[in-house]
């Protein structure tokens, strides 16, 4: 009997102010609705603060911010896709990403996606690459340095 491996998976499209985030539907625990975060006092502009989710202090980032673009204003639209992490380096073992708008579940395989080279990232980015889609260009977050950064901010 011979295995089939599918080439194929779910992915969220998660809506930044001027972009979209690409990520598997395996890593978002769940997507909650805005309520402003405690701010923590000294924090760079990427870390919006901490909320409560599930009993536990679940931190809550600016992907723009910490891509250096300006920190966008919530609206009725901004929800939080809670992130499972990757490592083990977050208390809360789960991290959030504010959103500017609902995040759209996509099927994706080797015919509808492909690497963009047309785009680089510095090397401290939290993006691993920009991907190209029939009618898409979204970003593929780098989740474990994004928990590195959470993890260093919260330590000091």
């Amino acid at each position: 009997m011979t295995e089939t491996v599918s080439e194929e998976f779910y992915g969220l499209l998660v809506p930044l102010a001027d972009e979209r985030l690409i990520v598997p539907r395996s890593c978002v625990a769940e997507v909650i609705a805005w309520a402003a975060p405690q701010q923590m006092d000294g924090a760079p502009p990427w870390y919006v603060g901490t909320m409560s989710w599930n009993g536990r202090a679940l931190p809550v980032i600016s992907f723009e911010a910490a891509m250096g673009r300006a920190l966008p204003q919530p609206s009725g639209r901004t929800r939080i896709v809670v992130l499972h992490c990757l490592g083990s380096r977050l208390a809360a073992g789960n991290f959030g990403v504010l959103t500017q708008g609902f995040p759209q579940l996509v099927r994706l395989n080797p015919d509808v996606v492909k690497a963009d080279p047309t785009r680089s990232f510095p090397d401290r980015s939290p993006v691993l690459c920009a991907l190209r889609m029939v009618n898409e260009a979204p970003l593929v977050p780098d989740l474990e340095a994004l928990e590195a950064m959470i993890a260093e901010e919260t330590s000091v």
